[in-house]
């Protein structure tokens, strides 16, 4: 275990008490093998009190060797092999429709070994728990399915993609399932399943290890992004530099020669016109 320093880990402990099931962090701790709230979810989404989780992973990541890897914030399968990935999105961009489109593609991607049929393929689920009412239409579930539009006809490819409205209240379990959500007390919550993790995570000793973990891990995951996005603008910042000597100095050529006009060496040297005239006058041409 990291050595946390005191008052670090006091800033910590006040940080997860703030924290609900709607903020990433704490969403996949909460979530992480945890089987009996992952089955609360599914069936609460798809109305199916049939449904029985077997596994549960989160972060798991799908590399691309073309282009650009996805991680997903919580993978379920279910007993018929069916596929969950479950997102929580607190900005709408987050969740536009070429992001839920690549994250599906992604699922196939890493579900198809060499040597199996297509009809193989998993039945997947895109799930995005949105902060805001993504459509702004007041429907608490927004289905995305395919059809073939001239006949009106599922297209049944297996891939289907819902967006949860996490602005719903109603008196209806989906409605107390997104109070949940947006608690940041467990001992307000609706569903036991959830509030017994959120306590784990926030009340007892062992729980609130593991989070403040996470946040010193994530908080130096923050830093080296900013040192190397520093790094980064230091190594562009040089290039130019060393681009506007080369300049410079062809610059400076060239009004040696005598034979151009400032405009037209400007012009050739891709150099403000003040600069040129500068270099001009240092040089007594």
């Amino acid at each position: 275990m990291s050595i946390i320093k005191k008052e670090v880990r006091a800033e910590y402990i006040a940080l997860i008490q703030k924290l609900r099931l709607i903020d990433d962090t704490f969403f996949n701790a909460c979530f992480d093998n945890n089987i009996e709230g992952m089955q609360l979810l599914l069936r609460i989404f798809l109305a199916r009190d049939d449904l029985t989780v077997k596994r549960v992973v989160t972060q798991q990541s799908a590399d691309n060797l073309y282009g650009r890897g996805v991680r997903f914030d919580v993978l379920a399968e279910d007993s018929e092999g069916k596929l969950y990935d479950c997102e929580v999105q607190r900005a709408n961009e987050g969740a536009i429709a070429r992001r839920a489109r690549y994250n599906s593609a992604m699922l196939d991607t890493r579900e198809l070994p060499k040597g199996m049929e297509f009809s193989e393929l998993p039945e997947t689920w895109v799930i995005f728990i949105t902060e805001n009412d993504i459509y702004g239409a007041g429907h608490p579930l927004y289905h995305v399915e395919r059809i073939v539009r001239e006949l009106q006809r599922p297209f049944d490819d297996g891939a289907h993609i819902l967006y949860v409205n996490g602005t719903n209240r109603a008196d209806t379990p989906l409605g107390r399932l997104m109070q949940d959500f947006f608690c940041e007390h467990p001992e307000r919550m609706n569903y036991k399943e959830l509030a017994e993790r959120a306590d784990y995570f926030k009340a007892e000793a062992e729980g609130v290890n593991v989070m403040c973990e996470l946040m010193e891990k994530f908080g130096e995951k923050k830093m080296e992004e900013g040192r190397e996005a520093g790094r980064a603008e230091g190594r562009m910042e040089g290039r130019m530099e060393g681009r506007m000597e080369s300049a410079r100095a062809t610059a400076a050529a060239l009004i040696a020669l005598g034979k151009l006009t400032v405009a037209q060496i400007a012009a050739a040297t891709q150099l403000p016109t003040e600069e040129v005239e500068r270099l001009a006058s240092v040089s007594g041409a």
